[in-house]
């Protein structure tokens, strides 16, 4: 199928956009509205940038972010798993009981 610019002004003329300007004036709402689905996007020069929601995983991110590899990431999420036991065992953890100035008293 090949696009038309019809086809491709009909999208642009769906969407919201915004100048950068404009965005960042009330940018937590833009992002809110963005996420509920509703096309948004923010001229950058001639350009057009969507806003658009991802879905991360815990797993991708430490991947990305601190750029381990699989094996290091399982390393350290074994080392805590046994540090966390550890600190079970002795007695140093306890359940959050939903009263942090409570459960700090004790």
């Amino acid at each position: 199928m090949t696009l038309t610019r019809s086809y491709l002004r009909l999208n642009i003329d769906d969407m919201k956009t915004l100048s950068a300007t404009e965005a960042r004036a009330n940018l937590t709402s833009w992002l809110k509205r963005a996420a509920a689905g509703e096309e948004i996007g923010i001229l950058c020069g001639n350009r057009i940038i969507a806003l658009q929601p991802v879905e991360v995983e815990c797993v991708d991110y430490a991947l990305r972010e601190y750029a381990l590899t699989s094996a290091q990431l399982d390393e350290w999420a074994n080392r805590m798993d046994n540090e966390i036991e550890k600190d079970r065992a002795k007695g140093k953890l306890r359940r959050y009981s939903g009263n942090l100035e409570a459960d700090l008293r004790d």
